[in-house]
C-alpha cells in the first residue's frame, strides 16, 4: 500500500471492519461516558460560548492599550485586532464536563510578552468573572491559569511578525513562525498541533469517543499531568491518533483494547509519529536526536506532527515511565476482558490506589500568607515537582519516585504568631475528607482542633485564649499546598548486613535553592518544606474517605509478622490514631535526621520489572538500632538544638 493511501509513517496493522459485538461494546463505552459526566450539559456548553467571547473581546482591548502604550495612535491601536485561538481538548472536541479550556491569544508584532504578563494580567484583575488567576512566566510555555465565569483556562500567548491580526488569521500557514522565539513557537504550535491531529485521523468520531476514553481512565490512574512528568493531553491523543491509523476501520471499542496492546508492547524509546518530520528550511530547530544528544533521553519519545516536530513528553522521566508501563499493563489485562465480555468499562476506570501503594512519602509544603503571591507560587512549584523527582532519583537506594499529579490546597486563619509560623515550618493541620457526626467522640476532637488556629486542626492554644485574657486578637491568613511523592526502595540484598543510610538532605537543598532563586519567590511572605511520613501517618483528605490501609503484593512471601500487619492495617481507627500521635512528632526540612531501623527479616518490598501497582517500602522493626536506616531532609530555617535526632517507629 503506497503511502498516499493512507495516513501515518507505516501502513495499516488491519483495515477490517470492526465485528457487531465490538461495535456494542462502542455502544457500552459511549453510554459508561456519559454517565461519568464526560460531556457537557447544554448550560455548560452555552457557558463556555459566552467565556470565549468574552475573553476575545478582552485580547482585542489588551492588544488596543499595549499599542496605545507603543506610541501608535489611536485609530492605528484600534486597528491592529488580536484574536484567541482553541486549541487542546475543547478544540478536539473532547472536552468533559468541568474540564479545562486551551485558549492561545495572538497579538501583533509590536505587543510583547512582557504586556501580556502585566497590562492583560491588569485587565483580567479587573473582571468580577476571573478568580484564582496564577500567571506563571517562567515556564517551558508560559501561561496565565486562572477561573473565568467558572471555566478554567489556561491562557498562553504569541506575538506574530506581523502589524495587524485579522479576524481569518490562519496559524497553519508555515509562515507565521517566522522571526517568532522557542516560547512563541511552542505557544503557536499548541492549536497548529491540535488541528493538525484532527487532519491526521481516518475516522474522526471513532477517534474522538476513544481519546475519552483514554483521557477519564489516565485521570483516574493519576498519570494525567505533563508537568509532573507523566502524559498530558496532547500526547495521549497523539497515541490514540496513531492507533486510529493502524486501525483505520475500527470502532472505538477497538481502538481502546488495540492502545494497550500495542503501548504496552512498544519498544521504548522507539519514537511515536503520526506523519514523517517536516523540513521547512525556516532554520528551526526539529527533533532530531541525531544532532542533538539531549534528545537522546528523551524516555518516551511522542513527536508532534506540526512543524517544527518537537518532543511532547521530555518530562518523562525513568520512575514515570515505568508507572505509565504498570498502567498500561493494567489497563491491557482489564480491556482484553471487556472485549471478551467478562468485565464491564467501569473496571478499566477505577480510581489510583496512590496513597496506599507505599510505605513512605515526602510532603512538599509551601506556603505563602498573601492569597494572589500563593497562586503564583503555587503555579510556579507544580511546574517544578518534576526536577526535585529527577534529583531524587539519584540517591542509591530508591528504586522509584512517584509523583501525585493532584496538589492539596487550604486556607488557615490563625489565632498567634506561633501557630503561623507552625504552619510555615510545615505541620500542616489534619484536614478530615468525610463529615465528622456532631455529639460523637471524634466531632469533639476535631471541634478542639479546629479552634486551636481558625478553622483547622492547629496544635496551640486555643483561639480565645487571648480573649479570655483581654488581649486583643489579630487574625492571620495563610494558605498553603501540598504535593506529594511516594518512594519505592531498593530490595535489601543478601551481602547487605546491617541497616542502610539514606541522605535526601543534599537533593533536596539544591531543591529549596532553585525554587527560592526564582523571582516568584518572596522570603517575607512565603515557606516551603519538606516531611518524610509513613503511610500510616499521611492526612485523611487524601483518602477521601477511602480505606487507609497500605496495599501488599500478594505473591510476597508470607513473613513472621505478616498476621499481625494484616490485622493493624484492617484496623482503619486505630491506624488513624496511631497516625495522628506519631505525626505530632514527625519533623519537617529542619535537618534532622530521621531513624528507622529496617527488620532483618522483613525485606523491602520492591515492584516488578513491569512497574507493580502494588510497589511498597522498606520494613522496620519497633526496637532502636544505632545502625538504623537514616533519612536525613535538610531545612530552609536551622532546628533548634534540643530537637536532636527523632527515631520513629513503623506504625
Amino acid at each position: 500500500m503506497s503511502e498516499s493511501k493512507h495516513l501515518g509513517v507505516t501502513p495499516p496493522i488491519s483495515v477490517n471492519k470492526s465485528s457487531k459485538e465490538e461495535e456494542a461494546l462502542t455502544v457500552e463505552l459511549l453510554e459508561t461516558l456519559k454517565r461519568e459526566g464526560q460531556f457537557d450539559s447544554d448550560a455548560e456548553s452555552k457557558n463556555r460560548e459566552v467565556v470565549l467571547g468574552k475573553i476575545n473581546n478582552l485580547v482585542k482591548e489588551f492588544v488596543y492599550l499595549a499599542s496605545l502604550k507603543h506610541k501608535l495612535s489611536e485609530n492605528i491601536a484600534r486597528s491592529c485586532g488580536g484574536k484567541i485561538f482553541a486549541f487542546g481538548s475543547f478544540r478536539l472536541g473532547v472536552h468533559g464536563a468541568g474540564a479545562d479550556i486551551d485558549i492561545l491569544c495572538v497579538a501583533p508584532s509590536h505587543v510583547t510578552r512582557d504586556d501580556f504578563f502585566h497590562i492583560m494580567v491588569d485587565l483580567l484583575n479587573s473582571r468580577s468573572e476571573v478568580t484564582e488567576m496564577t500567571p506563571v512566566p517562567e515556564t517551558h510555555v508560559p501561561v496565565i491559569k486562572m477561573q473565568f465565569g467558572g471555566v478554567d483556562i489556561d491562557l498562553t500567548f504569541a506575538s506574530l511578525q506581523q502589524p495587524t491580526i485579522p479576524e481569518d488569521q490562519d496559524l497553519l500557514n508555515i509562515n507565521v513562525l517566522r522571526g517568532l522565539d522557542e516560547k512563541a513557537i511552542r505557544s503557536v504550535n499548541g492549536s497548529r498541533v491540535t488541528d493538525e491531529i484532527l487532519r491526521l485521523v481516518p475516522d474522526v468520531v471513532s477517534f474522538r469517543l476513544a481519546l475519552r476514553c483514554i483521557k477519564l481512565w489516565a485521570k483516574r490512574r493519576a498519570i494525567y499531568s505533563n508537568s509532573m512528568g507523566f502524559l498530558g493531553g496532547v500526547a495521549w491523543a497523539m497515541l490514540v491518533a496513531r492507533i486510529c491509523q493502524l486501525y483505520p476501520n475500527a470502532c472505538a471499542a477497538t481502538i481502546v483494547s488495540r492502545f494497550f496492546y500495542v503501548f504496552l508492547a512498544w519498544r521504548w524509546p522507539l519514537p511515536i509519529f503520526l506523519k514523517h518530520v517536516e523540513n521547512a528550511n525556516m532554520h528551526l530547530r526539529v527533533w532530531n536526536p541525531k544532532l542533538y544528544p539531549a534528545e537522546k533521553l528523551h524516555k518516551m519519545p511522542i513527536i508532534t506532527p506540526a512543524y517544527p516536530s518537537m518532543c511532547a513528553t521530555h518530562n518523562v522521566s525513568t520512575s514515570t515511565k515505568r508507572i505509565i508501563g504498570s498502567e498500561f499493563k493494567r489497563g491491557y489485562e482489564i480491556s482484553q476482558r471487556i472485549m471478551k465480555g467478562q468485565a464491564e468499562w467501569t473496571a478499566l476506570f477505577a480510581k489510583h490506589d496512590f496513597f496506599r501503594q507505599y510505605k513512605f512519602y515526602l510532603q512538599l509544603n509551601v506556603t505563602s500568607t498573601k492569597e494572589e503571591a500563593h497562586h503564583r507560587l503555587r503555579g510556579f512549584i507544580e511546574s517544578r515537582v518534576r526536577q526535585y523527582l529527577v534529583r531524587l532519583e539519584e540517591v542509591n537506594l530508591i528504586e522509584l519516585v512517584h509523583p501525585f499529579t493532584k496538589g492539596y490546597d487550604h486556607e488557615f486563619v490563625c489565632a498567634s504568631d506561633q501557630e503561623l509560623q507552625r504552619i510555615r515550618d510545615g505541620n500542616i493541620p489534619n484536614q478530615s475528607s468525610t463529615p465528622v457526626a456532631p455529639g460523637t467522640p471524634a466531632a469533639d476532637e476535631q471541634k478542639t482542633s479546629a479552634d486551636d488556629c481558625g478553622d483547622n486542626g492547629g496544635s496551640g492554644p486555643p483561639a480565645d485564649a487571648a480573649d479570655n485574657e483581654g488581649k486583643p486578637q489579630d487574625e492571620k491568613k495563610i494558605f498553603t499546598s501540598s504535593f506529594y511523592l511516594g518512594l519505592l526502595l531498593k530490595e535489601k540484598d543478601q551481602f547487605t548486613s546491617g541497616a542502610r543510610r539514606m541522605d535526601l538532605s543534599w537533593h533536596t537543598q539544591e531543591f529549596i535553592k532553585l525554587v527560592k532563586g526564582n523571582e516568584v519567590w518572596v522570603d517575607d511572605l512565603m515557606s516551603i518544606s519538606v516531611r518524610f511520613l509513613r503511610q500510616a501517618q499521611l492526612p485523611d483528605e487524601v483518602f477521601e474517605g477511602q480505606p487507609r490501609a497500605r496495599l501488599h503484593d500478594p505473591n510476597k512471601k508470607k513473613s513472621k509478622n505478616k498476621e499481625k500487619r494484616s490485622i493493624d492495617n484492617a484496623n482503619d481507627s486505630k491506624l488513624a490514631k496511631k497516625a495522628k500521635v506519631a505525626n505530632a512528632h514527625v519533623p519537617s526540612t529542619s535537618g534532622v535526621v530521621v531513624e528507622t531501623p529496617v527488620n532483618r527479616n522483613d525485606k523491602s518490598e520492591s515492584a516488578s520489572d513491569g512497574g507493580s501497582s502494588n510497589a511498597g517500602g522498606t520494613g522496620a522493626v519497633v526496637a532502636a538500632d544505632p545502625r538504623a536506616e537514616s533519612v536525613t531532609i535538610a531545612a530552609p530555617v536551622p532546628m533548634s538544638n534540643k530537637s536532636g535526632a527523632i527515631k520513629l517507629k513503623l506504625l
